[in-house]
Formats: C-alpha cells, structure tokens, sequence
C-alpha cells in the first residue's frame, strides 16, 4: 500500500515569556552558540527533509522581529498567552495540513533524523507519534503537603519530548474537545481515547529549561556534537 501522501506542517508555538533561563530574554530567543534557540529548532525542522511548511508562534510584539531571524518561507502569527491557545493560533494557518507536528523551541538541538522518524511514523499509517526515553530516576508520587504516596514502576515510565506527529484532523478534534490545560498534546489525544504510538527518542532532544541545561546545550554546540 503506497503511503499517505500530502502536507506535514511543524508548529513551533513560542509565544511563552518565560525567563527562567537567567538570560533576560524569552526562552525561545536565548542565544546558543551564536544563533537563537527558535532558530536552531526551525532549522532542524527543515533539515529533516519532511516538513514542507513550518508555522512558528511567537507573543505578538515579536512577530515582525522574529520573520527577520527565519527563511522567507516560515510562517510566524501571534500567539495567546498560553501554550493550547498558540497551538491553536498555528492550527488556524495550517489548515492544508494532513499531518502536523507539534516541537518545543526549546528542544533546540533536536535531530533532524529524529523529525523524519516521526513523520515516517505518521506516513506509515499511525494518526498519533511521540518520541520517548526510559526514565532513569526514580519517580515519586506526593500529595500537597509533600508525603510520599507512591512509587509507580520504572520500567513503565517515560519521558516524553518533541516534535509530536498527529494526523491533521485528530489533534483539531482534540483541540476542539479540550476542555483544560495539558502538558502536552498527546494528552489531549489520549482523552479522546485514541491510540498514540511511542518510538525511541533521542538524548540530545532534551528540553532546555534550566541554567544547567543551557550549560550543557552550550557544551555541546561549542564540541560540535549537535
């Protein structure tokens, strides 16, 4: 059976002030190695070689400066100030989609052989992909004054990153039906009661949050081992 042809679209929704990072910017535009975390997320989205259109979401006072970081090619819109909403704001200009992919700007050194997998994944028949880890620590449970309530099994737990893959109508219907927040987009696919496939991740697609993680990232451009 030939595979499902038509669009992928990558939104990148980036539109968080966040500056947990110390670097006085949003997170999305801290520089690493000499380009910014956006730029480099972009970028990696377009060396894949599967994604024909990237859509990236930005607060709305930085849509004109951020067009001029981008190719001429990549569509930036505002975004609302939480993250479903820009989700939504990049769905609304993605509407010739058949597959859409869904990345953190902060996950700025993932592989582009990463991004192809997941889009092969969705080509091959699956309506809804995320790349995964093993998670190494030990997890904990607690309630809210900080008592231990259970350990779940390692062995079942894992850490989830981006790009997520959706075929285009199943992440709408999500969204349409969202009736809260969620951490990630899976999650609104899961409430819906759908399938959504795991396949291996990578470890340099970890999300760049913290000061020691913009340490390491930096490490790591600086070596050329991402």
């Amino acid at each position: 059976m030939a595979e499902p042809s038509g669009p992928v679209i990558a939104l990148v929704p980036a539109a968080g002030q966040g500056v947990r990072l110390g670097e006085g910017v949003p997170k999305a535009f801290v520089d690493l190695g000499g380009t910014a975390m956006l730029v480099r997320a972009v970028d990696g989205l377009l060396q894949s070689g599967a994604v024909d259109r990237v859509v990236v979401i930005v607060p709305e006072d930085l849509v004109e400066s951020t067009r001029t970081l981008l190719p001429v090619e990549v569509t930036v819109v505002a975004g609302g100030s939480e993250r479903t909403d820009s989700v939504r704001a990049g769905l609304a200009v993605a509407d010739d989609a058949q597959y859409v992919l869904v990345h953190d700007a902060a996950r700025a050194l993932t592989p582009p052989s990463l991004i192809a997998r997941v889009v092969a994944e969705l080509r091959s028949g699956r309506t809804a992909v995320i790349p995964v880890l093993p998670v190494t620590d030990t997890i904990k449970t607690v309630d809210v004054l900080g008592a231990v309530t259970g350990t779940p099994q390692r062995s079942e737990l894992r850490a989830v990153q981006t790009p997520q893959g959706f075929a285009a109508e199943l992440l709408r219907r999500a969204y349409a039906e969202a009736d809260g927040l969620a951490t990630d987009d899976a999650g609104l696919v899961e409430r819906l009661g759908e399938p959504v496939r795991s396949i291996v991740g990578e470890p340099t697609a970890f999300k760049i949050t913290t000061p020691l993680d913009l340490s390491l990232a930096r490490a790591l451009v600086e070596e050329g081992t991402s």
